[in-house]
């Protein structure tokens, strides 16, 4: 072993100056380093501040939403109506993405995030930087969509 491996093995979830750690300190752990506990804490601060972030906006939606603005001019009527359905269907989206939130929150509390649902493998540290909600290492969500495009949905 190294003595940079010793040094990462050693690291507590917190930099020294206290806080989290960052994508390049993460990024430049060794592989037997996966899913220690800064690695940890550095993925559950993300992830609640993304819980954190829809739920603001979809406060932000409902109250957008609450004033309405009675406009005599059809077109202009319409236009509304298609910017509010437009933000509906981007405030669903992001409903589904809180659920994968709070369910990567709790895979972390329970010691599974980070490990393939299907093949039991690492993710990848690459991969849960882009998609923090992955359950799927990339291998195993590249078979997953190849099977759903032969055989459909």
């Amino acid at each position: 072993m190294k003595a940079s491996d010793v040094a990462t093995t050693t690291k507590t979830p917190k930099s020294t100056n206290g806080a989290l750690l960052t994508e390049e300190d993460i990024l430049k752990m060794s592989d037997k380093d996966y899913m220690n506990p800064a690695q940890l804490a550095f993925f559950k601060a993300r992830l609640q501040q993304l819980e954190r972030d829809l739920l603001r906006n979809a406060d932000e939606t409902t109250e957008h939403l609450r004033e309405t603005v009675l406009v005599p001019d059809p077109a202009d009527r319409a236009t509304i109506e298609e910017e509010h359905a437009l933000e509906l269907r981007t405030r669903d989206r992001e409903r589904k993405l809180l659920k994968k939130v709070q369910q990567s929150i709790a895979s972390i509390d329970s010691g599974d995030y980070g490990w393939c649902e299907e093949t039991g493998e690492p993710i990848g540290i690459p991969r849960l930087l882009a998609r923090p909600t992955a359950t799927l290492s990339l291998e195993a969500q590249q078979r997953r969509e190849l099977k759903q495009k032969l055989y459909g949905d």
